[in-house]
């Protein structure tokens, strides 16, 4: 397993394209020890960490945080995964023990899984109101739907590759991705050059498999088209949680709701969704937050 998860940014065509690549294979793995996951499910939770990891990326703000919320009518039922703009990434599954058949091919069923629903994209960029896209989902693959997202919320073209491969005992062997987007103004000779580029490329765990890294992947797919590397950044599967951030969401929930576990008397415990830390609290912390939340 490659030491180190990054993407890369780079432009092609004297700026008329820019191109994002990823190898996450690290991240990949920790989310599946995190949750526990079924390959299935790996496979889908992998795929939207790396995809939002890069769109993450896209952002300008150090404070500016990402959500994407994928839900489904299939056996998973969804999926939550926030990003900021310095390449951490966390995200989690809302059924994680999903089994289903595999598809003809052979590869796991993740639109199956993921089912027919909606994808929400929230970018919290520190103005008053966050923006909202929401879209159908194409088919719950996530790579299309991602690249569906761009064209209707953003009207930016794009194609974008993702995926995860896992080993023979499920351990998560490759899992990276691509997103390749037009500038306004690109010329239809360069869109048609790279359409047909992108009609030739082999799945995105073929080219890792084949030891390609990130430059490579974009050096390949945007051959011809003088592509430049402009940034790396090192991404990481990372949780922001903290014993006072997990106080504020039980002061949040008010005086009533505090009053009732004061009641009880016992130590309550809250994990966190996302990286499954734990954090207990006392009644005297609780009888303490009560006296916060009346202030």
């Amino acid at each position: 397993m490659n030491n180190t998860d990054y993407m890369i940014r780079g432009t092609a065509a004297d700026g008329q394209v820019r191109a994002f690549a990823a190898v996450s294979t690290n991240l990949a793995e920790k989310a599946r020890q995190i949750h526990g996951t079924s390959p299935v499910v790996t496979a889908a939770l992998g795929r939207l960490l790396t995809g939002s990891a890069m769109m993450g990326c896209m952002m300008k703000g150090d404070k500016d945080i990402l959500t994407v919320i994928v839900k489904g009518d299939g056996p998973m039922e969804g999926m939550t995964v926030t990003a900021d703009s310095k390449g951490n990434v966390k995200g989690y599954p809302y059924n994680p023990l999903v089994l289903i058949p595999a598809k003809a091919n052979g590869k796991l069923d993740v639109g199956g899984a993921v089912g027919a629903g909606t994808m929400t994209v929230v970018k919290d960029l520190g103005l008053k109101e966050p923006y909202v896209g929401q879209v159908e989902l194409v088919n719950g693959e996530i790579a299309e739907d991602l690249t569906y997202y761009f064209a209707a919320s953003e009207q930016v073209p794009s194609a974008v590759g993702l995926g995860v491969l896992m080993d023979k005992e499920n351990f998560v062997k490759q899992a990276g991705g691509f997103v390749i987007q037009m500038m306004p103004g690109a010329s239809e000779e360069v869109i048609a050059g790279i359409e047909e580029k992108l009609s030739g490329i082999q799945s995105v765990t073929q080219m890792l498999e084949a030891g390609m890294t990130p430059e490579d992947m974009i050096s390949f797919i945007l051959e011809g088209f003088d592509p430049e590397i402009m940034e790396r950044t090192e991404l990481a599967f990372s949780c922001n949680c903290s014993y006072d951030r997990m106080a504020k969401a039980l002061i949040s929930l008010g005086e009533k709701e505090l009053e009732s576990l004061a009641a009880e008397g016992e130590p309550i415990e809250i994990k966190c969704q996302f990286c499954g830390s734990a954090y207990t609290f006392t009644p005297e912390d609780i009888a303490e937050m009560l006296e916060a939340a009346r202030k």
